[in-house]
């Protein structure tokens, strides 16, 4: 089971079924929605998710048919919309390590220009 919560602790969430594939998303939209390099999520059986505080989640159609999700209090992103039987969770929500690592960088053709290609290819911050 893992549990994960919004910022301000409005919309809090845990997980019952196996956390499936976890990615990180380098499109445009996630890094903007996310203010980073890239979002990473994993997913969940949407069975096996238990959400409180849903009167607190905003919903914004980001493309057609497609819904973003998030804390109208704090802003932070939430567990969206099921797609095919799955959910798909932010991870850096998560309250513990949820066990499972991520297996692929999507969308990288999308990733920031600032961006390495890999994230091995970060230098070493200098030191004064």
């Amino acid at each position: 089971m893992a549990h994960a919560s919004c910022l301000c602790g409005a919309v809090t969430w845990h997980t019952t079924g196996a956390l499936q594939f976890m990615t990180h998303c380098h499109c445009s939209r996630c890094r903007k929605a996310h203010g980073a390099a890239f979002a990473t999520f994993v997913g969940c059986p949407s069975d096996g998710l238990s959400v409180r505080g849903t009167e607190h989640i905003g919903r914004w159609e980001s493309s057609p048919g497609f819904f973003r999700t998030f804390c109208r209090r704090c802003g932070s992103v939430v567990p969206g919309d099921p797609f095919e039987g799955s959910v798909f969770l932010p991870v850096g929500n998560f309250d513990d390590d949820p066990g499972v690592r991520a297996i692929a960088h999507i969308f990288v053709a999308s990733k920031a220009p600032w961006w390495p290609s890999s994230p091995r290819g970060v230098p070493p911050r200098a030191r004064p």
